[in-house]
C-alpha cells in the first residue's frame, strides 16, 4: 500500500481545468503540501478566532469571507493577510470568480502561497474539490492479474503465466462482458470499504494473448468490451488440478483475502484440460452476485438436508384406538 504525498501543484495539474482553477500569485509555492483531503473556509480565523483552524486543508473563501474583508479598513486587511498566511496554508482558493485585492495578493506572493480563482459557486466547488482530494489521497496499489465486469461484478482472475488468463478473459468478452485491465490491476481504495479498480492508463483497451501478442479489445470487440474503471467484488485463482487439495466442495464457508486491508471473497478453480474455465468464472461471479442478494445455494441444500433428516427421526404418531 502507497501513502499518497499531494502538492498544490499536483492537485492544480490534475483537477485545475476540471475546477476551472486559475493561478493568480504565489506560484512559488506549488511545491506546498496539502495534508488533509479535504478544505476548509478560513472566515473564523480571518476574524480572529483560530483555536479549531484547519489550516492543513485548501482554504476556499466565497462571498462572505471577501465581503468581510472588504469591510475591513485597510490596515486590518493587511494584518488579517499576514496572520492568516502565517499559518503557512497549502492555498487559498477564491469562488464565484471574484477578485482580490492587490495587498491579498500581495501578501501571499511574499507568503509563496498560491492563490487560484474559480468561477464556480463556493459550495459546487467544495463538493467536487472534497472528491477529488478524497481520489488523490485515497491508500492504492496494484494486484497481478486481469480484471473482467461481470454483470456488475467485478472480478479479477490470478494464476500462473500461462494456465490460460487471457483465453478466459477473451471468452467472456466474447459473451459481452468487459475488460477492466489486463497483466497488473492498480487498485484503489475508496471511502475505507471499498476496492477500486482500474488499467494503467498506457495499456489500456489493450491486453496480451500468448501466441498472438497485443490486441486492441476495444478496436476488435467495440468499446462496450471496455471498462474504465470498477469495484472489486470477487477474487478467482487458477490453478493447476494437480496442485489444489483438500477444496471444500459445497461452498458452505467463504474464502477472503485481503486487497488494501478489505477482505475480498476469494474462489479457487482447479484447472485441467476440457473444462471450460471461463464459464465457471461466469458462474462463480453469478454465485457472488446471489451471496451478495442474501441467497446462498449451500445453505439453502443443507437446511432442507437437515429438515429431511428431522421429519425421519421424529417418532410416528400413536395409532388411534
Amino acid at each position: 500500500m502507497q501513502s499518497q504525498h499531494v502538492t498544490v501543484g499536483q492537485f492544480h495539474e490534475r483537477q485545475g481545468a476540471a475546477l476551472g482553477m486559475r493561478l493568480l500569485a504565489g506560484e512559488s509555492g506549488l511545491d506546498r503540501v496539502i495534508r488533509e483531503p479535504t478544505v476548509n473556509r478560513p472566515g473564523l480565523a480571518l476574524s480572529g478566532f483560530t483555536r479549531y483552524f484547519a489550516y492543513k486543508r485548501v482554504q476556499v473563501m466565497g462571498h462572505a469571507e471577501v465581503f468581510y474583508l472588504r469591510s475591513l479598513r485597510q490596515e486590518e486587511r493587511v494584518a488579517r493577510y499576514a496572520y492568516l498566511f502565517a499559518y503557512k496554508v497549502p492555498c487559498v482558493v477564491i469562488s464565484r470568480a471574484l477578485k482580490p485585492d492587490k495587498e491579498f495578493l500581495a501578501a501571499a506572493e511574499q507568503a509563496g502561497v498560491p492563490i487560484f480563482q474559480t468561477p464556480q459557486l463556493t459550495m459546487k466547488f467544495i463538493s467536487k474539490a472534497t472528491l477529488e482530494l478524497e481520489m488523490m489521497f485515497a491508500p492504492r496499489g496494484s494486484e497481478l492479474g486481469c480484471m473482467v465486469d461481470i454483470l456488475g461484478v467485478g472480478v479479477i482472475i490470478r494464476g500462473e503465466s500461462g494456465i490460460g488468463k487471457s483465453e478466459s478473459v477473451l471468452a467472456l468478452i466474447e459473451r459481452g462482458y468487459s475488460l477492466v485491465a489486463d497483466d497488473v490491476v492498480k487498485v484503489l481504495l475508496m471511502d475505507g470499504r471499498e476496492v477500486l479498480c482500474t488499467s494503467a492508463e498506457l495499456t489500456r483497451d489493450h491486453m496480451e494473448v500468448r501466441g498472438i501478442g497485443i490486441i486492441n479489445v476495444a478496436q476488435m470487440f467495440g468499446v462496450k468490451a471496455i471498462r474504465k474503471d470498477k469495484t472489486l467484488d470477487l477474487i478467482v485463482t487458477l490453478k493447476v488440478w494437480s496442485d489444489v487439495s483438500d477444496m471444500e466442495r459445497l461452498g458452505m464457508d467463504q474464502e477472503h483475502v485481503k486487497v488494501l486491508g478489505v477482505d475480498i471473497p476469494h474462489v479457487t478453480i482447479p484447472v485441467r484440460p476440457g473444462r471450460d474455465i471461463a464459464r465457471l468464472i461466469e458462474v462463480a461471479a453469478f454465485q457472488m452476485k446471489l451471496r451478495r442478494s442474501g441467497y446462498n445455494a449451500a445453505e439453502d441444500l443443507n437446511s432442507r438436508l437437515l429438515s429431511q433428516m428431522a421429519e425421519k427421526a421424529s417418532p410416528p404418531p400413536p395409532l388411534s384406538p
